[in-house]
């Protein structure tokens, strides 16, 4: 029986390495706990080839959490994703460039998930759409809001229903929004800051946080940098987390000097998101949190960074969208 030839050209192309790039996130903005984040322009960038056994090779930031193999977490989402879809685990060789700091509320384990559940769409030919990679992550996270941001870019809001099902909706936020994200040297667990939020909210907590809510989501779509003060102001979770993340309360104060729009933790902390009016300084504002922080005895590094308007899904990448 004839050998059927293989194409020169398919041969390149599956020898072609699956690349990712993935954005980091700043999920709850306030008041808007488990329902919204934003992207930012710090990425975990992917390159991963068909291989004889499972390999990573990183660099940037973490590089020694990044290329421990035990108990990793985009490698066990890529297994865990293959065998309950009942497809062969295929091995790669993974290339990573880590910009996202792991644990300090970025979004590190929505990205991890992502990239995981990505490679599995990819080698395992899945072809899942967006809003079922979605919803992978989310119910591996437990929450949508940084898997939505992550893989759509820009704001996203965002729910999960009972049986895991993501909406998740992608916002433009119209204007230019430049951000510091200060960051502490240690890291902190969701779980722990998970624990310190009570079981019950009062009504009027409640009231005053999803008026906040729909005032930050009018703050976006029209540009009014102006509203993000008030509209900042939480009552669900930051009060509670203070003591875990002593970054918030002290730069807090800040709001309405320097150029500094508002303040407010970034996902479950311990890092803090500083907005910044689009008129001002973005190193002179630096200089001065950092000022501020060594007053108060505390050090950080603080980061010029801004809103990822793309997410991982992107045009570049059209086999992560099948």
């Amino acid at each position: 029986m004839p050998r059927k030839k293989v194409s020169k050209k398919n041969t390149a192309r599956s020898n072609r390495p699956f690349e990712l790039r993935l954005p980091a996130t700043s999920a709850n903005l306030g008041p808007a706990f488990d329902a919204a984040a934003i992207a930012l322009d710090l990425y975990l960038k992917l390159a991963a080839r068909p291989a004889a056994h499972f390999s990573i090779a990183a660099s940037g930031r973490d590089r020694e959490v990044c290329e421990n193999l035990q108990d990793h977490l985009i490698l066990n989402t890529y297994r865990e994703v293959l065998s309950a879809q009942g497809r062969e685990v295929t091995p790669w060789a993974l290339r990573m460039q880590n910009e996202i700091p792991i644990g300090k509320g970025c979004g590190s384990s929505a990205a991890a998930r992502l990239a995981g559940i990505a490679l599995a769409n990819h080698f395992g030919r899945l072809r899942w759409n967006d809003a079922q990679i979605i919803s992978e992550a989310a119910r591996r996270e437990h929450h949508p809001d940084n898997a939505s941001a992550c893989w759509m870019g820009g704001l996203t809001i965002a729910r999960m229903s009972g049986e895991g099902e993501v909406q998740a909706v992608c916002i433009q936020p119209k204007g230019k929004w430049p951000l510091l994200l200060v960051l502490p040297a240690q890291a902190q667990s969701t779980e722990l800051a998970r624990s310190v939020l009570p079981a019950h909210y009062s009504r009027a907590d409640a009231v005053v946080n999803v008026q906040n809510c729909m005032l930050l989501l009018a703050a976006f779509a029209q540009g009014r940098h102006d509203l993000l003060s008030v509209a900042l102001e939480d009552r669900i979770h930051q009060p509670y987390r203070s003591r875990l993340c002593p970054l918030l309360p002290a730069l807090q104060p800040l709001t309405g000097k320097e150029g500094v729009l508002g303040v407010a933790l970034s996902g479950a902390g311990p890092s803090v998101l500083i907005f910044l009016d689009p008129r001002a300084s973005v190193q002179k504002a630096r200089k001065s949190v950092e000022s501020h922080l060594a007053r108060h005895g505390l050090s950080a590094e603080v980061r010029p960074t801004s809103m990822a308007l793309r997410g991982a899904r992107s045009p570049a990448n059209p086999s992560a969208r099948r």
